[in-house]
């Protein structure tokens, strides 16, 4: 009987494109371990023989760490390089719990939310249109810049705001724009648009904390002003 390849197997039980479909965590380490070393033997597919490796260590990572380089390379279909693959990953996995866990900024008010964005905006020659995705706990996830524009004016569609939340599981969200002119009241669009944005993250559970418009030493606040 012919011995099917990984590429035989039904896309959803390919580890790379499982791991596109249904996110990293439904990997098992048999899976993870296959994604390192690319391929398996010319009798074992990948996981296969990554299963027969867990197997030897007791299903135990923490015993995989401490395989060496010709522990290894006793397993048929793992050469040097697989091998020094497999360590490498050990080592990064090593390192990253030896590294102190960096506290998130967290956003109370409108003047954090200007202390970080003011370094970025305050010598922009054209508008800039950012946000800032935040956790439950008001914690930063990420910022992004959404658009840029001209002296006057930058457009740009709620829709991109939305689809970086949802992509961030964020819980809330806040928008900062500049205007080069120093002048810091609310233009008629802007309060469209943020009236926009509003309504349309309220749709997928999103709360939209505030909307800051930058200046030089100054800003506007569409939540101090209660206007959100």
């Amino acid at each position: 009987m012919t011995k099917l390849t990984i590429t035989d197997w039904d896309e959803q039980d390919r580890p790379r494109e499982k791991m596109m479909s249904q996110g990293i965590a439904a990997l098992s380490n048999a899976e993870l371990l296959a994604i390192i070393i690319g391929s398996g033997s010319n009798d074992q597919t990948a996981v296969e023989l990554t299963k027969d490796i867990l197997a030897s260590c007791g299903n135990s990572l923490n015993k995989l760490g401490k395989l060496t380089l010709d522990q290894l390379c006793r397993f048929k279909g793992i050469g040097p390089a697989k091998a020094i693959s497999i360590i490498a990953a050990n080592e990064l996995g090593r390192r990253r719990l030896s590294e102190p866990t960096p506290e998130r900024e967290e956003i109370t008010c409108s003047t954090d939310l200007y202390e970080i964005f003011y370094p970025i905006m305050c010598d922009l020659p054209t508008e800039e249109c950012w946000i800032i995705l935040l956790n439950q706990s008001n914690k930063v996830i990420e910022k992004k810049k959404i658009s840029s524009g001209g002296i006057s004016n930058t457009s740009f569609d709620p829709r991109e705001i939305l689809r970086a939340a949802i992509v961030s599981r964020a819980s809330a969200l806040a928008v900062a724009h500049n205007h080069p002119s120093n002048n810091n009241k609310p233009s008629q669009a802007d309060d469209i648009l943020t009236m926009k944005i509003k309504e349309a993250a309220k749709l997928v559970n999103v709360r939209l904390i505030d909307h800051i418009i930058v200046c030089d030493g100054t800003y506007y606040s569409y939540a101090d002003e209660g206007r959100l």
